[in-house]
């Protein structure tokens, strides 16, 4: 059996290489042959000059002509409502306001809520450093840049020394800022508000702030580390873990918002007594500007409740700027995001000490405990 022979018959490929230029290098050799210039009549083969628009009046310019002027629109843009001031209100915004007014509402009340300046320690109710004194006069400083004329200011603190030198260090700032730009504002003096003062701890001698009561703290831990009195009492114990935590490199303010602590201020309460002086400083001195220097517990957890999650700690001299608006509404400022909210009724909140004490139980809760 023979095998039948198999012919093998060659295959032409398509030649791949081009004979003629591409079209964009057609269209510029055929430019460069009539000099860089178009057709004679000024229009390419479609009808359309070649030249970009842009180069063509700039050429015109360069020459002297005379700039076109716009076409007339068909349409008469006032009859839709396109006047000169509508379109400047809607030049760069995608949201469109039906007026001005709305686009920017109108702020009545603003206050610096502003952590104290570097201090000298938290074990003693000392005041602040020469850097924490700098920085305290720099924000000053800077809140003057936006101070306008005849503007009324007011500086409030705590009730402690690193906050009023903080308020001190702020005013001095502000006034050099003012005489710098030539501006005329009316500036108050210092006063301490119970509202904005640091979170409290109970103590046997009363409430303190937590960093007043470390001495106190530290007196009867060295009681019972040498005598061995027994059981140590529940405020002794939770300072002691406040501080401990401190001492341990981790954040004390986080354990604070994070671990409940039966003689230490609950968050929510510092948040609702920030609240309330915010609104007693709007009602005493409506459209005036606030600044509050106090500490960064109750500055944290103020801006938690407002945003919805942790922040984080404010450095010395950051603050939370609250900007209280038409319609019982505030935007509070934190960190390069502004979050909007409602000011809180007070007198609806719940409020959870009021005679706590001494509040019978429900009768039907008495029943089901006696079961």
């Amino acid at each position: 059996m023979t095998t039948p022979e198999v012919s093998i018959v060659p295959v032409t490929l398509p030649r791949t290489e081009r004979t003629d230029p591409p079209a964009y290098l057609q269209k510029y050799l055929e430019r460069e042959s009539r000099g860089g210039k178009p057709h004679e009549v000024g229009e390419s083969e479609e009808g359309i000059s070649s030249t970009p628009l842009y180069l063509r009046r700039f050429r015109d310019r360069r020459s002297g002509a005379t700039a076109l002027e716009a076409p007339i629109p068909r349409w008469e843009g006032r009859d839709l409502g396109a006047t000169a001031a509508y379109a400047q209100i809607t030049k760069t915004k995608e949201i469109v306001p039906e007026t001005k007014e709305e686009a920017a509402p109108a702020i009545l009340t603003q206050v610096h809520i502003i952590r104290h300046g570097e201090t000298q320690g938290y074990s003693t109710e000392s005041g602040l450093t020469p850097l924490g004194s700098w920085q305290v006069h720099r924000r000053g400083f800077d809140i003057s840049k936006s101070v306008k004329d005849g503007e009324r200011i007011h500086i409030v603190c705590a009730d402690t020394s690193r906050a009023w030198q903080t308020a001190e260090g702020i005013r001095k700032g502000l006034l050099d800022g003012l005489t710098m730009w030539n501006r005329t504002a009316e500036v108050s003096g210092i006063t301490a508000m119970e509202e904005f003062r640091n979170f409290q701890v109970w103590t046997p001698e009363g409430l303190r702030d937590v960093t007043g009561a470390f001495r106190l703290y530290k007196k009867e831990m060295e009681k019972y580390e040498r005598v061995a009195m027994g059981d140590r009492p529940t405020w002794l114990v939770e300072i002691d873990r406040f501080w401990c935590t401190q001492q341990g490199g981790a954040d004390p303010i986080t354990f604070w918002t994070q671990v409940p602590m039966l003689n230490f201020e609950p968050p929510s309460a510092t948040v609702r007594r920030f609240w309330a002086g915010i609104q007693r400083v709007q009602q005493e001195h409506p459209g005036d500007r606030f600044v509050v220097s106090t500490h960064s517990g109750p500055i944290r957890v103020f801006a938690i409740s407002a945003f919805g999650y942790d922040p984080g700690e404010p450095y010395n001299t950051e603050e939370v700027i609250v900007r209280l608006v038409e319609g019982n509404s505030a935007f509070i400022s934190y960190r390069n995001r502004v979050q909007g909210v409602r000011v809180p009724d007070l007198d609806h909140l719940p409020d959870w000490w009021a005679g706590l004490s001494g509040r019978a139980l429900p009768t039907t809760l008495r029943q089901e405990e006696t079961k």
